[in-house]
C-alpha cells in the first residue's frame, strides 16, 4: 500500500475518532460535551476567525522565523567550533552546559524586562530556546566524524581547515538537520508561550483571546491551526533535508 496514503489515512481515521467519541460523550456525558468540541464547531470557529487568520499566521511566523535563522546561525557555527576545536570547546561548552538544563520558559519575564513587550523579547526569546538543541547535534556531529577519514585525510596533507569542510562537516549534517527539525519546533513552543503572555497578535493570542472568553472551539482551532502550520514547515524542512543529503544512503524497509 502506498505509504503517503496511510499516512493521510491515519490522520482521517483519527478524524473520525473524534466525531464518533463526540456522539457517544454527548449520550453519556463522561465529560462536559461544551469541554470537547466537535469537528463541525471548530470547523465553524475558523469561518469566524477567517480574516485574521492570515495575519495571525504571518505575524507568528515571521517571529518564529527570525528566532529559529538567529538559533540556526548561531548554532551551527558554534557547534562546528566546539566541535573542531579543544580550546573552544574547553572554554565555551562549560558556560553552555550550565545554561542547557535551565527551562527556557525560566527566562522569559526576564526577556521581557530587558528588551520589552515588542518583537524583539519574542525573537530573542525564541532563538535562545532553539539554540541549544541545535548547538547539541552540530557538536556531537562534528566532534565525532569518522577519526579513520580524518587520519587518512591528514596522512594525504589536508590541512585541518581543508579536513573539516570535505569531511567532518558533511559526516555532521544529518545531525545538524535532526538540530535543525527539533530547533524549530522548539521555536513554534516558545512562540505561543510567549504570545500567550505578551503579545496582541499571533496564533497564540488568539488561544489567549478564546480562553478568556471561554471559547474552547476556538482554542482548539488554535491549537490544530499551529499543528498544520508546524506539519508544513516541517514538510519544508524535510525536502531541504532531503536535497542536502542525496549522497546518504536510505534504508529499504520492506513490508511483512
Amino acid at each position: 500500500m502506498n505509504s503517503r496514503l496511510v499516512r493521510y489515512s491515519s490522520i482521517a481515521g483519527a478524524v473520525l475518532v473524534w466525531i464518533a467519541f463526540g456522539y457517544v460523550n454527548a449520550e453519556f456525558k463522561f465529560i462536559n460535551p461544551v469541554m470537547i468540541p466537535s469537528p463541525w464547531e471548530v470547523v465553524l470557529a475558523f469561518w469566524d476567525l477567517r480574516e485574521v487568520m492570515p495575519s495571525d499566521i504571518g505575524i507568528s511566523l515571521l517571529r518564529a522565523g527570525e528566532g529559529f535563522a538567529l538559533a540556526s546561525v548561531f548554532g551551527v557555527l558554534t557547534g562546528c567550533l566546539t566541535g573542531s576545536s579543544r580550546l573552544a570547546r574547553d572554554i565555551i561548552d562549560p558556560i553552555l552546559e550550565l545554561l542547557r538544563p535551565i527551562p527556557p520558559l525560566a527566562f522569559l519575564p526576564m526577556f521581557i524586562i530587558w528588551f520589552g513587550l515588542g518583537e524583539l523579547s519574542k525573537v530573542l526569546m525564541i532563538a535562545f530556546s532553539a539554540f541549544f538543541v541545535i548547538y547539541v547535534n552540530t557538536y556531537q556531529g562534528v566532534r565525532y566524524a569518522d577519526p579513520l577519514l580524518m587520519r587518512a585525510a591528514q596522512s594525504l596533507g589536508a590541512s585541518p581547515q581543508r579536513a573539516f569542510f570535505t569531511i567532518s562537516l558533511p559526516s555532521a549534517m544529518p545531525e545538524i538537520f535532526t538540530g535543525l527539525r527539533l530547533g524549530m519546533g522548539m521555536s513554534f513552543f516558545v512562540l505561543v508561550a510567549a504570545e500567550l503572555l505578551a503579545a496582541d497578535s499571533g496564533m497564540g493570542f488568539r488561544i489567549q483571546e478564546a480562553r478568556q472568553q471561554f471559547r474552547i472551539d476556538r482554542m482548539l482551532f488554535g491549537a490544530v491551526q499551529i499543528g498544520v502550520v508546524g506539519f508544513i514547515l516541517f514538510a519544508l524542512l524535510g525536502k531541504l533535508e532531503s536535497r542536502a543529503l542525496a549522497w546518504k544512503p536510505k534504508r529499504e524497509t520492506e513490508s511483512p
